[in-house]
């Protein structure tokens, strides 16, 4: 059999392991027929779901719900730049009334605790919205938001949002002044120390933070003090010895550098930063297909005299008009950003293991958007990679300047599966994205997100940085991903990926399990992990895999299903506890199965969970959060994933490993 890239191979190939060796899903008499026959059923409705889903276009797209700082933000974002709407406004709080929890609270995910700043930008906004502070869930929110420590106690992120309109000092918050974006790469804390998301959002930043703009409340928010008197205490100054004290005296240095630095020298920084935010301003106005950046750019480029009709200005708010989502009952919420290549690719995936021709109009479809959307320009990557050739995909519609590893890779994996007319393309977009991919990895084998070893630990101590994570080392889940692509591509044996499976040996925790960093958390890191092992050639019986299902067979709730709560992140006691989810039931049955455990009590238990629970039309209920941003810090709902995950689960269960052909290897990809 000819070994092709191009992703030609039908439905009815012989499954090929990375070894090479063919060998076939387990036959009806060594498996349960019933049991098959319920996996079955249950994979022909969710499949017919993900089916009916797909764009015209080609591409599928979830929402992405995260929490409602995002729908916050948006209102005082339109108060400070005078263009608030009534109509926007009501379903906007609309939409913030109905997440509070019945402490009067508001959480950064499902089921999740109470969290201070979230709170405080919840109730803000509903002051805005003409919430009177006397009102019974208003006065529950700000009773605890005083019992926390008040606005004092939140983070800088929220405290800037308040100083906007004077509920605030700007002297009390951190200095970060634009002269940052002169400093060299090579020096600590230059912007590109800093992750793509927080590099966004920090140039900007400092316009906003030279400036000190005010723009006069039409109430006060004393009752969010603990003491309105005194609402910012005095805390004692760390000691020097420490990274702390050494940044809090940093920090003391740059407020003094802004009373007496040169004004030309600020002016032209101001510019360099105006001149670098709309650089990267994308094709639909937006910045990184994100929100924190985008509406933070609105303000500086504001500050710095772009009215509100200038066509940068316009394409950014228009922008962020089509992160709304308009729910039935007239409330409005927002992403926090847009994922249908992700979205895409993983559906693709799904359908394919599930069965689905190779040449099925829904998958030619869906590869013919997803070449449309390679990247064949440079970005911020190619600061630490000027001579690799663009060739990665984003998460979003539009973001050319951050592609990712992650969709990159699973993209080439979704392409492989996929037998598009235009082979000689196909071949192409797969050559270049895997030589992006591969040129894009860190000094010690994995891999990160967005960039090449943004590993500095110094951007995480500045004082202002206390909103989530700054950096993008390489994670498990990553590498992992780009090992099973790398494999699928014939490149199993490539030194490149055999230092990644070494990395990915390497960080497998004491009870078998590896971190998640992009999904929660311990259930999708050994998801991501296991199934990448098996196709680079590891075989089942090595101990980093038996160790890994003994794991997750420990970990298995007693229905049946998988489950991982987000406060795993923050304390080890809820590791891999929580209530089973579709998405994370999933995670855990494709371990299960590339480990060879399709006969075993927890794959048949799983797979019962997931008949038993799925929904008439096909789908599966999963209002909790599975989806990570930060760690902890900022949390997702990818709607999306509670269909995508269980049906390649399905499939894998009926029909083996995925219908892919050994690849040739690319030759010198990079």
């Amino acid at each position: 059999m000819t070994a092709t890239t191009d992703g030609s191979a039908g439905s009815s190939s012989p499954r090929v392991t990375s070894a090479n060796k063919t060998s076939t899903p387990a036959s009806a008499a060594d498996s349960v027929p019933e049991l098959d026959e319920m996996a079955a059923r249950t994979a022909e409705r969710a499949t017919s779901y993900l089916l009916a889903a797909q764009h015209e276009d080609g591409w599928w797209k979830g929402a992405l719900e995260t929490n409602v700082t995002m729908d916050a933000e948006d209102l005082m974002l339109r108060q400070f730049l005078g263009i608030q709407d009534d109509r926007t406004l009501e379903a906007g709080a609309r939409w913030i009334r109905s997440q509070q929890r019945e402490d009067g609270t508001w959480a950064t995910f499902y089921g999740g605790p109470g969290e201070l700043s979230t709170t405080v930008e919840a109730y803000t906004a509903l002051r805005l919205a003409g919430d009177q502070p006397d009102a019974p869930h208003m006065a529950k929110a700000s009773a605890w938001v005083r019992e926390q420590g008040g606005i004092a106690a939140t983070r800088v992120f929220t405290r800037i949002w308040l100083a906007l309109f004077g509920w605030w000092r700007w002297e009390d918050l951190p200095e970060l002044p634009p002269e940052l974006i002169y400093l060299p790469k090579w020096f600590p804390l230059n912007i590109y120390s800093f992750g793509q998301w927080a590099r966004q959002t920090i140039v900007p930043l400092t316009v906003v933070g030279a400036h000190r703009p005010v723009r006069p409340a039409p109430f006060s928010l004393d009752e969010l003090h603990t003491d309105p008197a005194r609402p910012n205490p005095p805390r004692p100054t760390a000691p020097l010895t420490s990274w702390e004290g050494v940044f809090q005296r940093l920090d003391k240095a740059l407020h003094a550098y802004r009373r007496v630095n040169l004004k030309p020298l600020r002016r032209t920084a101001l510019n360099v930063c105006a001149r670098w935010i709309i650089e990267r301003q994308e094709n639909d106005g937006c910045w990184g297909g994100i929100q924190p950046p985008a509406v933070y750019s609105l303000i500086a480029l504001h500050l710095l005299g772009y009215d509100m009709q200038h066509p940068v200005m316009r394409a950014g708010l228009e922008s962020l008009d089509r992160f709304a989502v308009w729910h039935e009952d007239g409330s409005r919420m927002i992403e926090a950003c847009q994922s249908p290549v992700w979205d895409t690719c993983l559906a693709a995936i799904a359908l394919a293991d599930a069965g689905l021709p190779a040449d099925h109009p829904a998958l030619v479809k869906a590869a013919g958007w997803m070449l449309d959307e390679q990247i064949i320009r440079s970005g911020d990557w190619a600061v630490r990679r000027p001579q690799l050739p663009p060739g990665g995909w984003a998460f979003e519609f539009h973001n050319d300047n951050y592609p990712d590893i992650d969709d990159s890779a699973e993209v080439v994996l979704a392409l492989r599966r996929i037998a598009h007319p235009d082979r000689a393309r196909l071949r192409t977009a797969i050559e270049r994205g895997t030589r992006w991919v591969l040129g894009m990895q860190s000094k010690n084998g994995a891999w990160g997100a967005f960039d090449v070893d943004n590993t500095s630990r110094l951007p995480n101590l500045l004082p202002f940085c206390d909103f989530g994570e700054v950096i993008d080392p390489p994670s498990a889940d990553v590498t992992a991903h780009v090992v099973e692509m790398l494999a699928a591509v014939g490149l199993a044996d490539d030194p490149r990926t055999r230092r990644g499976v070494e990395w990915l040996l390497s960080e497998q925790e004491a009870n078998g399990s590896w971190f998640g960093r992009w999904g929660v958390n311990y259930v999708y890191g050994t998801g991501s992990v296991v199934p990448a092992l098996v196709a680079a050639g590891i075989p089942a019986s090595h101990p980093a895999i038996r160790q890994a299902v003994s794991w997750l067979e420990s970990v298995q709730n007693a229905d049946g299903g998988w489950g991982e709560d987000l406060r795993s992140y923050a304390d080890t006691g809820w590791i891999a506890r929580g209530t089973s989810t579709a998405s994370q039931t999933a995670w855990a049955l494709l371990a299960l199965l590339a480990a060879g455990e399709r006969d075993g009590k927890a794959v048949e238990r799983g797979i019962r969970w997931l008949a038993q629970t799925q929904a008439p039309d096909g789908s599966w209920d999963e209002p909790y959060f599975t989806g990570t941003g930060f760690p902890w810090d900022f949390s997702i709902n990818y709607h999306l994933y509670r269909m995508v995950f269980p049906v390649t689960a399905l499939g894998r269960y009926l029909h083996g490993e995925p219908s892919l052909q050994a690849a040739a290897p690319l030759g010198k990809a990079a």
